[in-house]
């Protein structure tokens, strides 16, 4: 079982390290057309929304299992 396990993380972890530089972003080119003082773009209603929607079907998941073992 050991051996199994260290040939399966021995193997992930080459894609591992490759995904990881593939996530990365270049830098923007010198000349990109903004001011130093550029701000970035707000992500705050959507992350809300998202976390809000969560919690929702979380708790609906936590109601249905409580209503399923009083049954």
């Amino acid at each position: 079982m050991k051996s199994i396990l260290k040939k399966t993380l021995l193997a992930a972890l080459p894609v591992l390290f490759m995904f990881s530089a593939a996530i990365a972003q270049p830098p923007p080119p010198g000349d990109h057309g903004g001011d130093e003082d550029v701000q970035p773009a707000p992500i705050g209603s959507g992350l809300a929304l998202l976390l809000g929607m969560g919690a929702v079907y979380g708790a609906k998941k936590v109601y249905d299992a409580r209503k399923k073992i009083r049954e």
